[in-house]
């Protein structure tokens, strides 16, 4: 069945955004994505009122507030250094930088319950889904350096992709696959990858896949057609993917303990190994390889040191990288997605939610904050943006708790001075939005060993 595109209107407001960010793009040659149409169900173009403001690195230095008075570091890592007493969690990692700096990379905890040893600045987590801003980061790179463009066609790109409607498939952006606008349904294919069946097999699935509405015009979060990415990164580039990434990204960014896939994260040195609940405590696993097989949707590792460079560099203080220009284009909003109002801090704080290029936006209380989370089997993340702080925030965690989610708007209400709620009393592991359909379900019985079951996709 054809699926016929609807005209396209404007709000003022996305006309703003847009108008707002052009003049930055186009002097970097970072183009601005292709405006956004109505959604068909349920989301709609972007609309929160900190939508239309560029980038911090765009605004005024006099235009960044100091934190709050009770953004106080120490009480930070006092409060992640409980979360790891009494079993609560096995181990994780914090990175905090202000201003340019790094007030924090430090681990707390152990990395593995059965061969315990700390948890330090220099231990690898699984990112999962936090890798998906690398991929918006690295598409970026190439639009700035004039091999790609946002509204480039991913056709053109990779000739044998194919949709189930031929108009789709040769409409498909690149700024669509990374903002989740293919217009397929939900987590397509996530099941099959869980299966162990390869991408490249899943990719050509995609033209059986049934269409919700033409590109661009609603949302609906991927993991599978997301790693599309990679192989335009591949043409545009001549480079592979992972290739590309570890020489335009961790390289000169000095992200030297991060990797990617499950060789990388066995490779390191000093890794965390991810648990699952069992009745006796925490079990220890293996990785499992399936959505490393996704590089650009779930395939990066890092440490707390890699993730305060990461955040110095998305917070404007590594142009030499990541151009403000760039950076003012991936964190804007393309599409709202209210489902990510519903749950746990979520629930309390965030007025309005939108997705970007590998980045949500959400109005958290009135304020602009670029954020992602990631969980895979064992594994969880989250990694905030306040622009207006200036203020980057990761924590990384290697157990199924929901516990530690409550470190960031704890974090984020400390630096904005907003009434104090007892955000780490919440066990919610299923606070991480629509990327939670997770997590791949173990059998505590198996004492290490990869689970076969699953039920979920990385967040």
């Amino acid at each position: 069945m054809t699926v016929m595109r609807r005209r396209r209107r404007f709000r003022p407001l996305a006309i703003g955004l847009l108008g707002a960010l052009l003049p930055l793009a186009l002097s970097s040659t970072a183009q601005t994505p292709a405006p956004t149409a109505y959604a068909l169900q349920p989301a709609t173009v972007a609309q929160s009122p900190t939508a239309p403001l560029p980038y911090r690195t765009s605004l005024p230095a006099s235009s960044v507030l100091a934190p709050d008075a009770g953004f106080d570091v120490a009480a930070f890592e006092s409060m992640a250094d409980q979360l790891t007493y009494g079993n609560r969690v096995p181990g994780m990692a914090m990175a905090i930088v202000q201003g340019g700096k790094v007030l924090s990379a430090r681990g707390y905890g152990v990395t593995d319950v059965n061969h315990p040893q700390p948890v330090d600045a220099h231990t690898v987590f699984r990112l999962a889904s936090l890798s998906k801003a690398f991929a918006g980061t690295m598409a970026g790179l190439l639009v700035n350096d004039g091999v790609l463009r946002w509204d480039s066609k991913v056709v053109d790109y990779v000739p044998g992709f194919q949709l189930s409607d031929n108009v789709a498939t040769r409409q498909l952006t690149v700024a669509e696959v990374l903002s989740h606008r293919v217009g397929l349904t939900r987590n397509a294919y996530d099941r099959d990858i869980e299966s162990n069946v390869d991408y490249y097999s899943l990719s050509h699935k995609l033209a059986a896949a049934p269409l919700r509405c033409a590109p661009g015009d609603c949302y609906a979060y991927q993991n599978v057609a997301f790693s599309l990415v990679g192989d335009v990164v591949f043409a545009a580039s001549g480079s592979f993917y992972e290739q590309s990434v570890e020489r335009r990204i961790f390289k000169p960014l000095g992200m030297n303990d991060a990797s990617m896939g499950l060789a990388g994260i066995q490779a390191s040195p000093h890794w965390a190994r991810p648990h699952v609940r069992s009745r006796n405590g925490w079990v220890s696993l293996t990785p499992k390889p399936t959505y490393y097989r996704l590089a650009p949707a779930a395939g990066v590792n890092a440490s707390a040191s890699d993730m305060a460079q990461w955040l110095l560099a998305h917070t404007g203080h590594r142009t030499d990288v990541l151009p403000a220009p760039l950076l003012a284009t991936l964190h804007a909003p393309l599409i709202s997605t209210p489902g990510e109002m519903r749950s746990g801090w979520r629930h309390e704080r965030v007025d309005a939610a939108s997705y970007a290029l590998g980045w949500r936006v959400f109005d958290y209380a009135g304020h602009q904050v670029v954020f992602h989370a990631g969980a895979v089997q064992g594994y969880r993340g989250l990694v905030a943006l306040l622009p207006e702080r200036d203020v980057g925030i990761a924590i990384m965690w290697n157990g199924e708790s929901g516990l530690p989610s409550g470190m960031l708007p704890t974090i984020l209400d400390r630096a904005l001075g907003l009434p104090t709620k007892r955000w780490l009393d919440i066990d919610v592991d299923g606070d991480f939005g629509s990327e939670n359909m997770l997590a791949e379900k173990a059998d505590p019985a198996g004492k290490g060993a990869s689970s076969g079951k699953s039920v979920a996709s990385p967040r």
